[in-house]
């Protein structure tokens, strides 16, 4: 298990740098949750940063393994289509479950009405 070694320099510094940016936006996500003042505010930081830092650590890990054995990884690919579609899914989700009970205790952060659409 230990193919590290086998690594050429140009990847190794690639997959390493795209690996500590994911990081470091997950990072930043995970901080924006905390200190974003509302609810509505918090779900927009940690959304981008599920979606942008597992995206650039799942790139890494793709041209690792790639590199490593010369083959198409399905794996990763199937996470980042996963990732993508549920981290806006459940965040909507939970956006419209908390505008409700916002609307339904009588809370001054729920809009009163659905704004109107603009003919152009």
């Amino acid at each position: 298990m230990n193919e590290a070694p086998d690594l050429p320099l140009w990847a190794a510094v690639l997959v390493s740098l795209l690996v500590v940016a994911g990081a470091a936006i997950t990072l930043i996500g995970s901080v924006g949750l905390v200190r974003l003042p509302d609810f509505y505010s918090r779900l927009h930081a940690p959304s981008l940063g599920a979606t942008l830092g597992t995206g650039c650590i799942l790139i890494g890990s793709m041209l690792c393994f790639g590199v490593l054995r010369d083959r198409l990884l399905i794996h990763e690919a199937l996470i980042a289509l996963f990732i993508t579609i549920t981290t806006p899914v459940t965040m909507m989700l939970l956006a419209r479950a908390s505008l409700y009970r916002d609307r339904v205790e009588g809370n001054r952060a729920a809009p009163e009405h659905d704004p109107e659409p603009t003919e152009p």
